[in-house]
Protein backbone atom coordinates (compact mmCIF):
# COMPACT_ATOMS: atom_id res chain seq x y z
CA UNK A 1 0.00 0.00 0.00
CA UNK A 2 1.52 3.40 -1.18
CA UNK A 3 0.81 6.17 1.68
CA UNK A 4 1.04 9.64 1.37
CA UNK A 5 1.97 10.28 4.92
CA UNK A 6 4.59 8.58 7.38
CA UNK A 7 2.28 7.81 10.01
CA UNK A 8 -0.77 5.08 9.14
CA UNK A 9 -3.10 3.82 10.53
CA UNK A 10 -6.38 1.59 9.90
CA UNK A 11 -9.71 2.83 10.93
CA UNK A 12 -12.55 0.65 11.18
CA UNK A 13 -16.44 2.53 11.86
CA UNK A 14 -19.98 0.73 12.31
CA UNK A 15 -23.23 2.03 12.87
CA UNK A 16 -26.52 2.40 12.26
CA UNK A 17 -26.70 3.34 8.46
CA UNK A 18 -27.54 7.68 7.58
CA UNK A 19 -26.06 9.69 5.28
CA UNK A 20 -23.20 11.26 6.67
CA UNK A 21 -21.12 8.97 7.93
CA UNK A 22 -18.13 9.23 5.58
CA UNK A 23 -18.09 12.97 5.94
CA UNK A 24 -17.79 13.00 9.41
CA UNK A 25 -14.90 10.16 9.61
CA UNK A 26 -13.03 12.04 6.78
CA UNK A 27 -13.25 15.57 8.11
CA UNK A 28 -11.32 13.96 10.97
CA UNK A 29 -8.68 12.83 8.77
CA UNK A 30 -8.84 16.42 7.24
CA UNK A 31 -8.67 18.19 10.83
CA UNK A 32 -5.51 16.06 10.97
CA UNK A 33 -3.69 17.11 7.52
CA UNK A 34 -4.38 13.39 6.80
CA UNK A 35 -4.75 11.45 3.65
CA UNK A 36 -7.48 8.98 3.36
CA UNK A 37 -5.23 6.03 1.24
CA UNK A 38 -8.08 3.82 0.75
CA UNK A 39 -11.06 2.88 2.00
CA UNK A 40 -13.65 0.38 1.54
CA UNK A 41 -17.87 0.34 2.62
CA UNK A 42 -20.56 -1.05 2.55
CA UNK A 43 -24.15 -1.19 4.17
CA UNK A 44 -25.45 -4.62 5.38
CA UNK A 45 -28.95 -4.87 6.96
CA UNK A 46 -29.20 -1.16 7.82
CA UNK A 47 -26.29 -1.61 9.29
CA UNK A 48 -22.90 0.64 7.58
CA UNK A 49 -19.22 -0.89 8.07
CA UNK A 50 -16.46 1.52 6.88
CA UNK A 51 -12.74 0.48 6.70
CA UNK A 52 -10.35 3.11 5.83
CA UNK A 53 -6.58 3.50 5.98
CA UNK A 54 -4.87 6.96 6.35
CA UNK A 55 -1.91 8.91 6.63
CA UNK A 56 -1.33 11.64 8.90
CA UNK A 57 2.19 14.21 9.07
CA UNK A 58 2.07 13.77 12.67
CA UNK A 59 1.95 10.37 15.02
CA UNK A 60 -1.51 10.20 17.24
CA UNK A 61 -2.20 7.50 19.58
CA UNK A 62 -4.54 5.19 17.66
CA UNK A 63 -7.18 5.72 21.20
CA UNK A 64 -7.29 9.49 20.74
CA UNK A 65 -7.80 9.27 16.99
CA UNK A 66 -10.59 6.53 18.21
CA UNK A 67 -12.11 9.15 20.41
CA UNK A 68 -12.20 11.72 18.01
CA UNK A 69 -14.07 9.90 15.42
CA UNK A 70 -16.18 8.95 18.43
CA UNK A 71 -16.38 12.63 19.26
CA UNK A 72 -18.20 13.40 15.93
CA UNK A 73 -21.02 10.53 16.58
CA UNK A 74 -21.15 8.76 19.63
CA UNK A 75 -22.99 6.27 18.07
CA UNK A 76 -19.85 5.15 16.35
CA UNK A 77 -18.45 2.04 16.89
CA UNK A 78 -14.76 2.98 16.45
CA UNK A 79 -11.60 0.84 16.30
CA UNK A 80 -8.67 2.17 15.03
CA UNK A 81 -5.03 0.31 14.70
CA UNK A 82 -1.68 1.41 13.83
CA UNK A 83 -0.66 0.07 10.63
CA UNK A 84 3.20 -1.96 10.98
CA UNK A 85 5.91 0.21 9.14
CA UNK A 86 6.43 -2.37 6.75
CA UNK A 87 4.05 -2.78 4.08
CA UNK A 88 1.68 -5.46 4.31
CA UNK A 89 2.09 -8.65 2.00
CA UNK A 90 0.76 -8.08 -1.30
CA UNK A 91 -0.72 -10.98 -3.20
CA UNK A 92 2.11 -13.58 -3.68
CA UNK A 93 3.44 -12.80 -7.74
CA UNK A 94 2.56 -16.48 -8.14
CA UNK A 95 -0.93 -16.08 -7.85
CA UNK A 96 -4.25 -14.69 -9.92
CA UNK A 97 -7.11 -12.64 -9.11
CA UNK A 98 -11.05 -15.21 -9.92
CA UNK A 99 -13.93 -13.72 -8.55
CA UNK A 100 -15.76 -16.56 -7.03
CA UNK A 101 -19.75 -16.84 -7.63
CA UNK A 102 -22.05 -19.13 -5.06
CA UNK A 103 -25.87 -18.31 -5.36
CA UNK A 104 -28.56 -20.99 -3.74
CA UNK A 105 -31.02 -21.31 -1.87
CA UNK A 106 -30.21 -20.34 1.27
CA UNK A 107 -29.04 -22.31 4.58
CA UNK A 108 -26.73 -22.81 7.50
CA UNK A 109 -23.17 -22.78 7.37
CA UNK A 110 -22.84 -21.85 3.20
CA UNK A 111 -20.19 -19.32 3.64
CA UNK A 112 -18.05 -21.10 6.03
CA UNK A 113 -17.84 -24.27 3.65
CA UNK A 114 -16.80 -22.42 0.56
CA UNK A 115 -14.24 -19.99 2.86
CA UNK A 116 -13.17 -23.41 4.36
CA UNK A 117 -12.34 -25.05 0.65
CA UNK A 118 -10.86 -22.25 -0.29
CA UNK A 119 -8.45 -21.42 2.74
CA UNK A 120 -7.68 -25.64 2.82
CA UNK A 121 -5.86 -25.05 -0.39
CA UNK A 122 -4.59 -21.46 0.36
CA UNK A 123 -6.41 -19.28 -1.87
CA UNK A 124 -6.89 -15.87 -0.41
CA UNK A 125 -10.60 -13.91 -0.33
CA UNK A 126 -9.56 -10.30 -0.55
CA UNK A 127 -13.29 -8.81 -1.00
CA UNK A 128 -16.21 -11.30 -0.07
CA UNK A 129 -20.44 -10.00 -0.24
CA UNK A 130 -23.58 -12.38 0.36
CA UNK A 131 -26.37 -11.49 0.76
CA UNK A 132 -30.32 -12.79 0.17
CA UNK A 133 -31.35 -12.37 -3.15
CA UNK A 134 -35.02 -12.53 -2.90
CA UNK A 135 -37.02 -14.50 -0.28
CA UNK A 136 -35.25 -16.91 0.36
CA UNK A 137 -32.46 -17.08 -2.44
CA UNK A 138 -28.72 -16.37 -0.90
CA UNK A 139 -25.73 -15.27 -2.99
CA UNK A 140 -21.97 -14.75 -2.71
CA UNK A 141 -19.36 -13.02 -4.83
CA UNK A 142 -15.81 -13.37 -3.84
CA UNK A 143 -12.64 -11.88 -5.28
CA UNK A 144 -10.01 -14.31 -4.47
CA UNK A 145 -6.44 -14.99 -5.48
CA UNK A 146 -5.61 -18.35 -6.44
CA UNK A 147 -2.19 -19.71 -6.49
CA UNK A 148 -0.75 -20.98 -10.29
CA UNK A 149 0.41 -24.11 -9.11
CA UNK A 150 -3.71 -25.12 -8.93
CA UNK A 151 -5.03 -26.81 -11.94
CA UNK A 152 -8.16 -24.09 -12.65
CA UNK A 153 -10.05 -27.48 -13.79
CA UNK A 154 -9.99 -29.26 -10.79
CA UNK A 155 -10.95 -25.98 -9.13
CA UNK A 156 -13.58 -25.59 -10.85
CA UNK A 157 -14.99 -29.76 -10.58
CA UNK A 158 -14.38 -29.46 -7.05
CA UNK A 159 -16.45 -26.11 -6.80
CA UNK A 160 -18.83 -27.52 -8.95
CA UNK A 161 -19.38 -30.96 -7.38
CA UNK A 162 -19.58 -29.11 -3.67
CA UNK A 163 -22.11 -26.74 -4.84
CA UNK A 164 -24.35 -29.71 -6.17
CA UNK A 165 -24.35 -31.26 -2.98
CA UNK A 166 -25.25 -28.11 -1.11
CA UNK A 167 -27.78 -27.14 -3.59
CA UNK A 168 -26.13 -23.86 -5.14
CA UNK A 169 -24.69 -23.25 -8.67
CA UNK A 170 -20.82 -21.65 -8.33
CA UNK A 171 -18.62 -20.36 -10.84
CA UNK A 172 -14.89 -19.19 -11.01
CA UNK A 173 -13.60 -17.16 -13.61
CA UNK A 174 -10.63 -15.20 -13.89
CA UNK A 175 -11.66 -11.44 -12.69
CA UNK A 176 -10.84 -9.54 -16.11
CA UNK A 177 -13.31 -12.29 -17.61
CA UNK A 178 -15.88 -11.77 -14.62
CA UNK A 179 -15.28 -8.39 -15.31
CA UNK A 180 -15.91 -7.94 -19.02
CA UNK A 181 -19.12 -10.24 -18.81
CA UNK A 182 -20.92 -8.31 -16.07
CA UNK A 183 -20.46 -5.14 -17.17
CA UNK A 184 -23.29 -2.98 -17.54
CA UNK A 185 -24.10 -1.60 -20.85
CA UNK A 186 -25.63 1.71 -20.94
CA UNK A 187 -26.87 2.97 -24.42
CA UNK A 188 -24.91 5.60 -26.14
CA UNK A 189 -26.19 8.71 -26.54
Amino acid sequence: MSKHFPHAYVINVMADDHPGIVSSVSSVIESLSGNIDGCSQTVLGGYFTLIMLVSLPEAIEPDVLSEMIHQVNTDFQVSVRQMKSKSAPAAPQDSDSYVITVFGKDKPAIVRKFSAYLADREINIVDLYGAHRGEDEFVLIGQVEVPTHWNLDTLQSELAYMGKELGFTVKLQQQNIFLATNQLRLPKN
